[in-house]
């Protein structure tokens, strides 16, 4: 799992802006950026600038969270 900060949530298109720490599964430095939401009630768990853990993927070319939740 990896820390972040979500900077925007895009309920009708199922993706999320986040600010985050290193992704070593994916060889990604920190950074901002958009992923899609693999299942977008995720979304429901989670609000613009709360802190969150997820995990991401590389699915068919896009960057994809498969979990996601708040973080305290």
């Amino acid at each position: 799992m990896t820390d972040g900060e979500v900077r925007k949530v895009d309920r009708d298109t199922g993706r999320i802006t986040i600010r985050h720490g290193e992704i070593k599964n994916l060889a990604m430095p920190p950074m901002t950026m958009v992923f899609r939401v693999r299942d977008p009630s995720l979304l429901n768990r989670v609000a613009e600038g709360g802190r969150v853990r997820f995990m991401a993927e590389r699915i068919d070319g896009a960057f994809t969270v498969t979990a996601l939740e708040a973080a305290n």
